[in-house]
């Protein structure tokens, strides 16, 4: 989207448009376009479609905020989903920051949460369109007074005075993804030393970040939202006990570890708990083993067996009905036998594509059964059982 196409969103007549197209569908697109054109330039009506369909992919990640939000295709990729940035907002509450420079900002979803959480924010991005579409978030969701925008490289400004500095670097380029921190814009190197000038700092890096490449001191939290993992980030000055930290939304649940030794490796028992992908990014398995009083089935496999059921909002439990040898024949023989229409494929450490394995099992019947292969000491198993309850 062009800036002038995106500012005439924003006179009285681009507001109208948008409201019309609240709630539009792809059925009614080509027919409301065409009338539309008899009334509007036929370039803001292309723009008030484009961001009309933006804000229909933005509901997924800010609710109904995104009905008046404003974005770019880039900007609704890239934004944190609003419990994430109400998450991390909180945080930086709690140890009082009051004055915040939020460096790459983006549309502004962060810098949003953060004013909510009576936080004064400098937003910064050296893109003018992006500047302009988080400004107008800023009004929309009324929190205006409290966010400056500023078109600025983020090399360039000054953070002295501020109580934290958040740095969100750019990790995707024309080509895709970027995986080394230090290619990220700006690079890891730099986000650190910024996140360091400031009592308070964080900044969001890949969830795969290998955990040597943690700075000294730093906190490293895994966030995930429903049990998707979905960022994580490097604080500093929290003075946290424990290196590591994985955090559950909704809830929210904060678990911290990290110094824990290797857990025990033992058989299969009656209840099997698959940990919550953050905090086996964590790498926290250990602390869930201990919170069940249990086991690993395989030193290197992140599935906890106990004996007894001890719920923990860290992990989903599943109750086993059969652990067995996997055998496709045998297994094909048991979901034909005990008239099962619904399988849910789960594996860790196994050679086995679920989508392909469920094809094979030809399921029909009106029974649901989860069917856990995994590598154990024993070899590779099938294990057959129901969800205990969600993962609270």
């Amino acid at each position: 989207m062009e800036i002038e196409s995106f500012r005439a969103l924003l006179t009285e007549q681009g507001q109208a448009l948008l409201a019309e197209l609240q709630g539009f569908t792809a059925e009614r697109e080509l027919a409301l376009a065409t009338a539309l054109r008899r009334e509007h330039p036929a370039e803001l009506v292309r723009a008030a479609f484009e961001q009309a369909r933006l804000r229909q992919r933005a509901e997924a990640k800010f609710g109904a905020d995104a009905a008046s939000m404003y974005f770019t295709q880039p900007g609704v990729e890239q934004a944190t989903r609003r419990p994430v940035a109400e998450w991390r907002a909180g945080r930086f509450a709690a140890l009082g920051v009051r004055r915040l420079a939020d460096l790459c900002c983006g549309i502004g979803g962060d810098a949003v949460a953060l004013a909510r959480a009576g936080i004064a924010v400098l937003a910064v991005d050296r893109d003018e369109l992006t500047c302009e579409v988080a400004r107008a978030n800023a009004a929309a969701l009324g929190v205006a007074e409290l966010v400056e925008v500023r078109r600025a490289d983020v090399a360039d400004v000054d953070t002295a005075g501020f109580d934290a500095v958040f740095t969100d670097p750019a990790r995707r380029t024309s080509r895709g993804r970027v995986f080394d921190p230090e290619a990220y814009s700006p690079p890891l190197s730099w986000a650190v030393e910024a996140a360091r000038s400031a009592p308070f700092g964080a900044l969001k890096v890949a969830p795969g970040i290998p955990h040597e490449l943690v700075p000294e001191g730093a906190e490293a939290e895994w966030v995930s939202d429903r049990g998707e993992v979905k960022e994580a980030v490097l604080w500093f000055g929290t003075a946290a006990a424990e290196p590591y930290r994985a955090t559950l939304l909704p809830g929210p649940h904060s678990l911290s570890g990290g110094a824990l030794p290797d857990p025990p490796v033992g058989p299969v028992g009656r209840y099997l708990y698959e940990p919550d992908g953050a905090v086996i990014r964590g790498r926290m398995v250990a602390e869930v083993v201990a919170a069940v009083h249990g086991r690993l089935i395989d030193p290197m496999i992140a599935y906890v067996t106990s004996d007894e059921l001890r719920p923990t909002p860290y992990a989903q439990a599943y109750e086993l009905t059969d652990v067995l040898p996997f055998q496709v024949k045998r297994l094909k023989a048991l979901v034909k036998e005990r008239r099962i229409g619904t399988v849910v494929v789960k594996k860790r450490g196994a050679s086995v594509v679920p989508e392909e394995l469920r094809r094979q099992l030809k399921p029909a019947g009106p029974n649901a059964v989860t069917v856990i292969v995994a590598r154990t000491a024993a070899g590779p198993v099938m294990m057959l059982g129901q969800p205990v309850g969600p993962a609270t």
